[in-house]
């Protein structure tokens, strides 16, 4: 049994393995078996909200309305069902591998086509393994959803440290350079000899040192964000579709990005929060599912409330809260990793542009900066949550990037 602030190690050692016999190269199967008291004090919690008053304005600039998170906490309380989202994830294939001094947790499905390509998918905050939840079909059982057995994939889905199941940091240092060596580590333990990988958000970042580093076996990458920053030429020079990129991200700069400063700066001031209260954690998630997918502020209209809900139970249940919002610390004090024109990536690549994006880049920009672009579209909808808000559309760019390397 695991306390209501249990750590990931703690919830670990709650859930017994199976078989109880380690596999090869350290990497165990995991299941999680969440007590029922674990769920009886949530709902205790939940009942026991003490509400703010409600914003003093008529749109979300102050944070997510009132109305909205009592809707959903009143679904967390009444109707939603952890147990289906265990089940899921419990059929999906996970395991934990200690690499670096820490338990990473991940879920490996694989293809039933011979021939398919291993491909690691990397989540950001605030999102899980559960971002890619309603592509895992399509990418391991192409035939079956419209494609074609050359467009199978073998799937690697670890959650970062700190995140959902996975091992905290209990020391410093656990940075994206070094969540991107551990992922090596992991592709080689897991024996594969030639992958590609996939990331936006946190995800992209970490893809991105990934395909600077050049590892052993790695032949790929695609994203759906890109962290670069526009010369002073191109941004004197741009066209009317790149002036609008830059006011996207303005506008991120100037009024999106409270949550950044915050985990950046302090992230033990929001620890407290929300590791004690359910309601806190869902309205600090909840924020920015509404601030950048391609929702009009309102998330509820591209995400089921009970998807939402599965993603915040990923941080309330083994308390990945406060340890999620310190790896913001850490990339706050590591060198930055952008792709440059003077250093453009070297391997195939990838991208994606879906306009609920404030971090766009055009095409025109991408070209110097990558020197293998072997695939570039701009979609007509969809957000920062490119897998999660629109799965379909996502798994095509994948099948379009990396049919041009397999």
């Amino acid at each position: 049994m695991f306390s209501a602030t249990a750590s990931a190690a703690e919830v670990l050692r709650s859930a017994p393995l199976q078989p109880a016999t380690a596999i090869a190269n350290g990497i165990r199967p995991f299941k999680i078996a969440v007590p029922r008291a674990r769920l009886i004090d949530l709902q205790a919690r939940l009942a026991k909200t003490r509400w703010p008053d409600k914003e003093t304005v008529e749109d979300t600039t102050q944070g997510p309305p009132l109305a909205n998170i009592r809707s959903l906490v009143e679904r967390w309380q009444n109707g939603y069902d952890w147990r289906s989202c265990e089940k899921l994830l419990n059929s999906s294939g996970q395991y934990v591998i200690e690499i670096d001094g820490i338990d990473i947790h991940f879920l490996h499905i694989r293809s039933k086509e011979r021939n398919a390509l291993p491909l690691l998918l990397t989540h950001g905050w605030p999102g899980s393994v559960l971002e890619f939840r309603h592509v895992i079909g399509p990418l391991t059982d192409p035939v079956a959803h419209g494609g074609k057995e050359a467009d199978a994939f073998d799937l690697i889905i670890p959650s970062l440290p700190g995140h959902g199941f996975s091992g905290k940091p209990t020391t410093t240092g656990w940075n994206n350079e070094r969540i991107a060596k551990a992922w090596i580590v992991l592709m080689e333990r897991l024996g594969y000899k030639r992958w590609v990988a996939q990331g936006g958000d946190r995800g992209a970042q970490i893809t991105t040192r990934l395909g600077y580093m050049q590892p052993e076996g790695l032949i790929g990458i695609h994203l759906n964000l890109v962290d670069f920053t526009p010369t002073d030429t191109e941004r004197s020079s741009a066209t009317p579709e790149e002036q609008k990129i830059l006011a996207d991200m303005q506008e991120y700069l100037d009024n999106l990005s409270g949550y950044f400063a915050i985990q950046s700066k302090h992230p033990q001031s929001i620890a407290y929060s929300v590791a004690d209260s359910p309601a806190g954690q869902a309205a600090w998630i909840y924020q920015m599912l509404a601030d950048v997918s391609d929702s009009g502020g309102e998330p509820e209209r591209v995400f089921k409330l009970d998807d939402m809900i599965d993603n915040i139970m990923l941080y309330w249940l083994p308390n990945a809260g406060p340890s999620s919002a310190r790896l913001y610390w850490e990339t706050a004090k590591e060198k930055p990793r952008q792709v440059t024109i003077e250093e453009p990536m070297p391997l195939p690549t990838g991208v994606s542009m879906f306009p609920g994006e404030k971090a766009r880049i055009s095409k025109r920009w991408a070209e110097p900066r990558f020197a293998k672009l072997v695939h570039f579209n701009e979609l007509p909808k969809g957000g920062h949550f490119a897998a999660w808000e629109q799965p379909a559309a996502f798994v095509d760019e994948l099948r379009a990037t990396f049919s041009k390397v397999r």
